[in-house]
C-alpha cells in the first residue's frame, strides 16, 4: 500500500537508541523513526525504564506525535503502564502522546504463538 513500517521489541529499540548515542548515530536512529509511517513497539511493559529508556522513548515518541503511527503491544493492563516507565512527570508525557487519540483493543484468549504451535506441532501420539 505504498506505507513504511519498523517492527521492533521496546527493549531491543532502547538496546539500540542507547548504542547509537555511543557511535554518533544517536540523531540519525531518531530520524529515522520519525519517517517511518508506522512504528510497532512489541512487548511494551517488559522491564521498568531507566531515566535514559524514559528520555529515550520520549524522544521517538514527541518526534511522531501527530505525524506517524505507532502501535504499542503488551501484556501489561493499561493502567500499569504509568508504574512501570516510572518517573511520574516523564510517564505522564510518554503516555500522553502515545495513549491520547488511541484506539485501544484488548485482546483475549489464547497467545497466537501458542496457537500456531499446536499447527505446527509434529509429534505423533500412539
Amino acid at each position: 500500500e505504498g506505507h513504511t513500517a519498523h517492527y521492533v521489541r521496546l527493549t531491543r529499540l532502547l538496546r539500540e537508541l542507547s548504542i547509537a548515542k555511543g557511535d554518533g548515530q544517536y540523531a540519525k536512529l531518531l530520524a529515522n523513526l520519525a519517517k517511518v509511517d508506522v512504528l510497532i513497539l512489541d512487548d511494551w511493559g517488559l522491564m521498568k525504564l531507566n531515566a535514559e529508556n524514559r528520555r529515550d522513548l520520549l524522544e521517538v515518541l514527541e518526534d511522531r506525535h501527530g505525524r506517524r503511527s505507532t502501535i504499542a503491544t503488551s501484556q501489561l493492563p493499561m493502567d500499569q503502564w504509568h508504574d512501570v516507565i516510572g518517573d511520574a512527570t516523564l510517564a505522564d508525557a510518554i503516555l500522553d502522546r502515545l495513549v491520547h487519540n488511541a484506539y485501544k483493543i484488548n485482546l483475549r484468549g489464547e497467545s497466537m504463538r501458542k496457537t500456531q504451535s499446536k499447527l505446527t506441532d509434529t509429534a505423533t501420539s500412539e
